[in-house]
């Protein structure tokens, strides 16, 4: 399981890409790979918490992202180990 935090370096730039990064975002959650995402507040950046199954394929999903494309936000990827979960997330609960 991975932490995406993004944090942006152009809000005029990510106010333009806002249609487009939803795009990415619905179709990476259309895939099973997003969880949740949104805003942080204040808005400086964004997080997304993903499904991955290793580094690799999350550092290659970011790269897809318009605001990565287009250089209007950092990315910073932690990944961690879900060992207590709510009930509703008890599929990706590990041992």
């Amino acid at each position: 399981m991975f932490i995406i935090s993004l944090t942006y370096t152009d809000l005029a730039g990510v106010d333009a890409l806002l249609g487009a990064h939803r795009d990415y975002l619905k179709e990476q959650y259309g895939r099973g790979v997003f969880l949740m995402s949104g805003r942080k507040v204040p808005r400086t950046g964004g997080i997304v918490i993903a499904a991955c199954e290793s580094r690799e394929e999350v550092e290659a999903l970011v790269e897809l992202d318009p605001f990565k494309e287009a250089g209007v936000a950092t990315y910073e990827i932690t990944e961690f180990v879900p060992t207590m979960t709510s009930d509703h997330l008890a599929s990706f609960r590990e041992e």
